[in-house]
């Protein structure tokens, strides 16, 4: 009896140890995503000024469109490879491939390498955020993955903050940046490699399909195309909404009378709100049910983007109207992944996760774009909140299309206690 005692807690402490590396690592990943998705904004600035390789605004704007394809494009074909190959092997293989073309950038001689190594390293990077997502929440009990979603996600903005405080630092010096990114993309998937464990649920899925390849046909299914277009436009409105107002909130602010200095530090408080809102959003969602909480973030969302639509006199009401729309908009985004990651079975739950992401990357490079036509017609304050608003609520349009609960009951059962 002791024997049988004394291996079930051994087992325990093993899988205890398991689990906490994936959580590091994972969280570790999807940071240094963050850090690269910011460094081309943080220098751009500096590149323009210095005319590196002859560059103008044209081709900062080029390259920087190229990134987020090659994020998209990423999403979407990692999904099927890691249902087929297993989580662990692509997501190590993502850090290594943004890694090794991340390091290379610095040494590009002329605009078209450079922005052709920073599409192949968008390829890596998009890749790494739908699998860190998947073996988070394969890594916690069901009913604890919009905690799993929303708590890797604040790795995110962790890694934009260590972007801006280091492009502080280096200022003309913006080769420092990739390189620190490479090199440390290279140690953490030497620490994968060694320690990131398989997730069981792939692992016991694939003991019973076999080895099935994982088109994205099957989320065109019946039994998952409700839910598959819901997903699709509400993580498409979500991300515009993200990447459109950290791109043009400080100008937007500026536009409708606000001092400079106060137009930017809006952009922090937006970031702030938005680590709070992961916090708070994945432990309501796990408690209240996804589905209704991402109703009820959409929704306020759209109240607070309308809110910002008026001038106000009060710094504090500003700051509190940014901070909560930041709290908001920022974790509708996640709660979206995070109703993937419970919705689908684990045979295609990768699939179903990056095709979220990629389509939803799409949203990221048009948010910007319309805002930036607005901005240049002079309307930007208060159209580029109203455009924001009608986002937001189709974005909660989407959810709303959701089915609240999987018809497919979670084949695998929880590996981890609670």
């Amino acid at each position: 009896m002791a024997s049988t005692t004394t291996s079930a807690t051994s087992a325990q402490t093993g899988r205890a140890g398991r689990n906490a590396w994936t959580v590091i690592l994972c969280w570790i990943t999807v940071l240094l995503e963050g850090y690269d998705l910011v460094v081309l904004g943080a220098i751009i600035p500096t590149l323009l000024k210095t005319h590196h390789l002859g560059m103008t605004a044209a081709d900062a704007t080029t390259i920087a469109t190229l990134s987020l394809v090659g994020v998209a494009v990423g999403a979407v074909l990692v999904g099927p490879l890691a249902d087929r190959l297993g989580r662990r092997l692509l997501l190590i293989g993502s850090v290594v491939v943004f890694s090794l073309f991340t390091i290379l950038v610095p040494l590009a001689d002329s605009v078209t390498m450079f922005a052709l190594l920073r599409l192949v390293a968008g390829l890596g990077l998009g890749a790494c955020m739908p699998v860190s997502l998947t073996m988070m929440a394969e890594h916690m009990p069901a009913g604890r993955r919009a905690r799993a979603s929303t708590l890797t996600m604040t790795g995110y903005h962790t890694g934009a903050v260590i972007t801006s405080l280091l492009a502080l630092q280096v200022t003309d010096n913006w080769q420092v940046l990739f390189y620190i990114l490479g090199v440390v993309g290279f140690l953490v998937a030497a620490v994968q490699w060694f320690r990131l464990p398989e997730s069981e649920a792939f692992v016991q899925a694939k003991q019973v399909s076999g080895d099935r390849r994982v088109p994205f046909t099957e989320l065109l299914k019946p039994a998952y195309l409700r839910a598959g277009i819901g997903v699709w436009l509400a993580s498409f409105m979500g991300l515009l909404l993200v990447y459109g107002l950290n791109t043009w909130l400080p100008k937007l602010m500026n536009d409708a009378g606000y001092p400079v200095p106060t137009a930017v530090t809006q952009l922090l408080v937006l970031n702030l709100g938005g680590v709070v809102g992961l916090v708070l959003g994945g432990f309501v969602a796990d408690r209240r049910g996804i589905k209704g909480t991402a109703l009820a973030w959409f929704g306020a969302a759209v109240l607070m983007l309308a809110c910002l639509s008026v001038k106000m006199d009060s710094d504090l009401l500003l700051n509190t109207v940014v901070f909560f729309t930041g709290v908001f908009v920022f974790s509708a985004q996640v709660l979206v992944y995070a109703y993937v990651t419970q919705y689908y079975p684990a045979a295609i739950r990768g699939t179903a996760l990056g095709s979220a992401s990629g389509i939803g990357r799409i949203g990221s490079i048009i948010g910007p774009s319309i805002t930036g036509a607005l901005v240049a017609a002079g309307i930007g304050h208060p159209w580029g909140f109203y455009f924001f608003a009608v986002v937001a609520v189709l974005g909660l349009l989407a959810v709303l299309t959701l089915p609240r609960t999987a018809e497919h009951a979670e084949a695998e059962a929880p590996t981890t206690g609670g």
